[in-house]
């Protein structure tokens, strides 16, 4: 291919790619949607405060609301699937619980509870029948549970990891623990928040290089690439969410963990981050959604709409989105 006929490729390719509308397909629920699963590309889960979970079974064009019978008032900030029929919610303060459903949602039955001051989980994930969750610190250390049965029994996990003062873990979008790995020989991965900010990766805490200082700063979640082998950390503060600078970092985590700046930041705080193939990533928070087609090294904005949590289907098609006042929405690219 000629040069001059590259270059034409590439930039019709920019504009095809940052071109994409989010196109807003339910709104005006009293909820906060932070929890997102989507199993298959057809079913679409997603969950938020009041009670309230969504379902839908068209590819996300419609959803069915429901409010958790004997939950109303609870905050589901995650959520995991596996099909149209079988569910996993998290609630996250005192006393924390995690609730699953066989039959689509019409019942839940309680799978792990723990009533302790203090208690508030914040992320759960999946790979296979392996789940891990995790929380805020308990006596200093962070809190972590397992399940190998598809969350039926969750077994809590001692952790050596002490956390500092001020450091904890957001409850933002579900997204800031990974499962890499598969069957017996997974690990996880997880950043914190606050007054400290640090990724936890084989048995080591490193500071992370982002806004921190405040109750509001630091790491939100993290997204993996599809080789497992680096990533994106997307966070900022919350409480000033135009701000733009230290709010996402690229990192490796092989031969040892590094960390790069992007060279165009999206603009402001993100809570999410997901990758739409191995170069294209969309990032999404209350400051809107954001495009790269470099991997992380420069962003775009796509829409000023704020959203808390983003998927990718699993047929690479389109994204959903989920933020607040039930606000759901579709990319296609």
């Amino acid at each position: 291919m000629k040069p001059v006929l590259i270059i034409c490729f590439f930039c019709f390719s920019l504009v095809s790619v940052y071109a994409q509308t989010v196109v807003v397909v339910e709104q005006g629920q009293k909820t906060s949607l932070r929890g997102l699963s989507m199993p298959t590309a057809s079913v679409v889960w997603a969950s938020g405060s009041n009670g309230m979970v969504a379902k839908s079974v068209d590819w996300g064009n419609s959803f069915r609301w429901m409010r958790v019978e004997g939950f109303a008032k609870r905050d589901f900030r995650d959520i995991e699937a596996f099909d149209s029929s079988t569910a996993i919610i998290m609630a996250v303060d005192t006393p924390a619980i995690i609730l699953k459903t066989t039959d689509g949602g019409k019942t839940w039955r309680k799978v792990f509870e723990d009533a302790r001051p203090g208690m508030f989980l914040d992320a759960m994930d999946f790979s296979g029948n392996n789940g891990v969750v995790i929380g805020d610190p308990i006596n200093g250390k962070t809190f972590m549970a397992v399940t190998s049965d598809k969350g039926n029994i969750w077994i809590p996990k001692e952790t050596p990891d002490t956390m500092m003062d001020g450091e904890a873990f957001f409850a933002s979008s579900g997204t800031n623990i990974k499962i890499i790995g598969a069957k017996r020989n997974t690990k996880s991965l997880f950043v914190s928040g606050g007054m400290q900010s640090r990724i936890f990766f084989n048995g080591n805490a490193i500071k992370l290089p982002m806004q921190s200082g405040k109750n509001s700063t630091g790491a939100n979640g993290l997204v993996l690439h599809p080789n497992q082998q680096q990533g994106i950390i997307i966070g900022g503060d919350f409480a000033n969410d135009k701000r733009s600078d230290s709010a996402i970092l690229l990192f490796s985590l092989y031969p040892t963990i590094k960390f790069t700046d992007p060279v165009t930041p999206p603009l402001g705080y993100k809570s999410a981050a997901v990758y739409l193939s191995p170069s294209t990533v969309l990032s999404c928070g209350t400051s809107g959604v954001d495009l790269s087609i470099d991997g992380g090294l420069n962003w775009q904005n796509t829409s000023n709409l704020g959203f808390h949590v983003a998927v990718k289907s699993p047929d690479g098609k389109f994204a959903i989105l989920a933020g607040g006042n039930g606000r759901i929405a579709k990319l296609h690219y």
